[in-house]
């Protein structure tokens, strides 16, 4: 069983769902990266996604352009991130993380040679935004025969025979774009999600979580009533670009001990 099965299965036993905050590799700088992911770990995080820094990341909203144009700026890259885990994995052994971005670092270091690495780095799932499905079968071979999870997207706009094909390759959770948009978008319609989710969890098995538009506690607590998990990017990076240096862990932190709170309450 994988970590992030074994997550979702604990969490579900004790009737709580997952949070699951998202943060860019290397910003606003490298040494803070590792830290943070303790921090929000401590702070009621389940599982942890890590951004790949990119270039010209399509599905994110101006706030995590930001991030990653920091993180570029001090040459953070896959490797980086990859030995971000294993820094994180010399104290954490339990906490599922979550790698996201997009194909071209993969491809630069190929396919294989990326399964292989990430998962020696103690990485549990992947989620690479444009790796369509359709296309994606000789990735996703490769990360089962690695042990990773591969994760995709699934939107308001995913017709019905792409959703199909996910249901079937997808591993460890569905992550459901709650909006028309990018990340950190406005406009969160709560009914259409709350009717969306429990089509997708009777239909593919598997836990789903839903991100993009979420930005305080008392969205997050309202997503938790029907989803498996909580993904929060957009107003963390806020949180980090507002604070200063020797105020971020903390600030990050008391933000995730909020909507912690309020998604565990009754």
């Amino acid at each position: 069983m994988s970590r992030i099965e074994t997550t979702f299965k604990q969490l579900k036993a004790q009737g709580r769902k997952a949070l699951i905050p998202f943060i860019t590799s290397g910003d606003p700088e490298p040494s803070i990266t590792v830290p943070l992911m303790h921090a929000m770990v401590a702070s009621g995080a389940d599982i942890l996604e890590l951004g790949v820094p990119f270039s010209d990341p399509m599905a994110d909203g101006p706030t995590i352009q930001r991030s990653s144009e920091r993180a570029l700026k001090f040459g953070t890259g896959l490797k980086d991130v990859l030995d971000f885990v294993v820094e994180f994995r010399k104290t954490n052994m339990t906490t599922p993380v979550v790698l996201m971005g997009y194909a071209n670092p993969i491809e630069r270091m190929g396919q294989a040679e990326f399964a292989k690495q990430a998962a020696l780095a103690g990485v549990d799932g992947v989620l690479t935004v444009d790796y369509p499905p359709e296309e994606s079968a000789e990735f996703v071979t490769l990360l089962h025969q690695y042990g990773l999870d591969p994760i995709f997207l699934l939107s308001p706009t995913t017709p019905e025979a792409r959703f199909e094909l996910v249901a079937k390759m997808a591993r460890g959770f569905l992550y459901y774009v709650s909006l028309k948009g990018v990340t950190g978008s406005a406009n969160l319609d709560l009914d259409a999600v709350g009717k969306k989710i429990p089509e997708i969890q009777a239909a593919s098995g598997l836990p789903v979580g839903v991100g993009f538009g979420i930005r305080d506690a008392a969205t997050a607590k309202a997503i938790a009533a029907f989803a498996d998990a909580v993904v929060i990017g957009s107003r963390i990076i806020q949180e980090i670009e507002a604070s200063p240096k020797e105020k971020l862990l903390e600030n990050v932190s008391t933000l995730l001990r909020d909507i912690r709170t309020a998604m565990d309450e009754k």
